[in-house]
């Protein structure tokens, strides 16, 4: 029997929970019959296609336009790859180099035998499920070997541009102490509909997230993990226009940890809901297979919001998060759902309503590594305050047993944090974290006071609005600002020229080989 220190009733919580389930399935519907240019750009990936032509544009941009302008996409990029395969022998690679070079028109070969074209692509695909497993496999290999931080695992970011000196800086958090490494992208990247090839030098406020930055850093952290005995997850971004490709590139390269979340491309990048919401359940299909763990940017919604005021809709994300990922066959272990210390410090007894969201968060997603973001709205400048705002930040995340720490910097509103700001953070978490490792099970709340019945009104504020959308469905209600005081047109929006029906021939393998499978053979 489920038990709850803030008194909750968990038949509402149930109840909730199926609201949300309605919420999602409805979603589902749609998306299952449309797919985009960015979901048939994924499978030319996890085919093998790689490179860029002599105007560096990625082959797998070069393939999905060439048969898109041809009139051909609808029955997706394997029926017409297959054929090609099946036609020229070549393989996909080869066939796409073909193609940019101007040497090859696969939409104008003879049409074979369809299930024999699905067969010459069946190696290409065996080829990418294991190699998929074996990265997830060498993760859990590293933990079982050289073990892990324990939770809340201590998360920090790098965002210099440059991804030789995130190297420097990444080794040296995770010497200092840090659990996992955050690279974070440079800005703008998620509105571009490719993702760009290889090592990168230069990026504004971040830095590209392509695969051989992936490869280069998942090496450098194997390297300092070694080094210090303790597995370091990589962690970086497959939201915006790219979702699943990046999804893709991670699985292939080690990631461990990705933001992947539909909602925050929506309200804080405005992408196209119809679009986002398809190229979501593939990547967290892929995500799921990877055993990587997603974050949802559920904490950004009180950046714009007032967190006191807003709080419910934080819930009530999470929830339809939640669904939406059970959805995609990706288990609650792998699910950081987010939220965030966003008060105005200002706010009389603000600590116990950040205890009481925290604590009912943990409550209401048992088994998820909850990701816990610090305090940046009314953070000034002042670095003895802010100092004070991360620690009693830190404070409700051991008391509440988060799972992943995003750690407040006492710099925050000034710059980038430097590598001594790092230090000073990961010190005050781990000095608060120690020191009060059992105090969260030590303690109970009064019954029927400030902290349980704040979590109660937060319940069942979410469960109104989450019955309110029942009645209209997401799309509805991100229309009308739900969230984060944002309102997004279900057509307006970036990259929904980019979403298609699809038709009787179309297929897509990696769905039925990975969606639910957790990366067992």
């Amino acid at each position: 029997m489920r038990k709850s220190k803030l008194g909750l009733d968990f038949k509402k919580v149930d109840y909730a929970k199926h609201l949300a389930k309605k919420i999602s399935d409805e979603v589902e519907s749609f998306a299952s019959n449309y797919s985009t240019v960015t979901c048939e750009r994924t499978i030319c990936r996890l085919l093998g296609i790689d490179g860029i032509d002599k105007n560096g544009v990625p082959l797998p941009n070069v393939m999905v336009d060439f048969v898109k302008e041809k009139g051909l996409l609808n029955n997706g990029i394997m029926f017409v790859l297959g054929n090609a395969v099946l036609q020229t022998k070549l393989s996909p690679n080869e066939i796409a180099q073909q193609t940019a070079e101007g040497k090859l028109d696969i939409t104008t070969l003879p049409m074979g035998d369809v299930e024999k074209a699905k067969q010459a692509l069946q190696p290409y695909v065996e080829a990418s499920i294991n190699k998929i497993i074996n990265r997830r496999r060498r993760r859990e290999n590293y933990i079982d070997t050289i073990g892990e931080g324990s939770k809340p695992y201590l998360y920090i970011i790098v965002a210099t541009g440059n991804i030789y000196e995130d190297v420097v800086q990444a080794q040296a958090g995770a010497r200092q102490g840090a659990d996992i490494i955050a690279v974070i992208r440079t800005t703008g990247q998620s509105l571009l509909d490719y993702v760009p090839y290889g090592a990168t030098t230069e990026g504004f406020g971040g830095t590209f997230a392509t695969q051989e930055n992936f490869r280069i850093m998942r090496k450098a952290l194997d390297e300092v993990g070694e080094e210090v005995g303790r597995y370091i997850r990589l962690c970086n971004y497959c939201s915006g226009l790219c979702m699943p490709e990046i999804a893709a590139m991670g699985a292939m390269e080690g990631l461990d940890v990705m933001l992947n979340d539909a909602l925050y491309g929506i309200l804080f990048r405005d992408i196209n809901m119809k679009r986002t919401l398809i190229d979501q359940f593939f990547s967290r299909i892929i995500n799921g297979y990877a055993g990587i763990i997603i974050n949802t940017g559920e904490d950004n919604y009180l950046t714009t919001a007032d967190a006191f005021e807003q709080a419910h809709t934080v819930l009530a994300s999470d929830l339809i998060n939640e669904q939406l990922a059970f959805a995609a066959g990706l288990p609650e272990e792998q699910m950081g759902l987010g939220h965030a210390f966003e008060m105005d410090p200002k706010l009389k007894n603000g600590f116990l309503y950040e205890l009481a969201q925290a604590q009912m968060i943990r409550e209401i997603f048992p088994n998820a590594p909850i990701k816990y973001m610090p305090p940046t709205k009314f953070m000034t400048g002042n670095i003895f305050r802010g100092q004070v705002q991360d620690a009693l930040f830190n404070e409700v995340a051991i008391m509440t047993n988060q799972g992943i720490q995003l750690l407040g910097m006492l710099t925050e509103a000034i710059h980038t944090p430097f590598m001594s700001d790092r230090y000073l953070s990961i010190e005050n978490a781990q000095y608060i974290f120690n020191n009060m490792r059992d105090f969260g099970s030590e303690i109970e709340f009064k019954q029927d006071g400030i902290i349980q019945q704040r979590a109660k009104k937060v319940l069942d504020d979410a469960t109104t609005l989450l019955e309110n959308m029942t009645k209209e469905g997401l799309f509805s209600a991100l229309e009308k600002g739900i969230f984060a005081d944002i309102k997004r047109p279900r057509d307006g929006g970036k990259g929904l020229n980019g979403v298609f029906e699809k038709g009787e021939h179309y297929y897509n393998p990696f769905i039925d080989l990975m969606k639910g499978k957790g990366g067992k053979e």
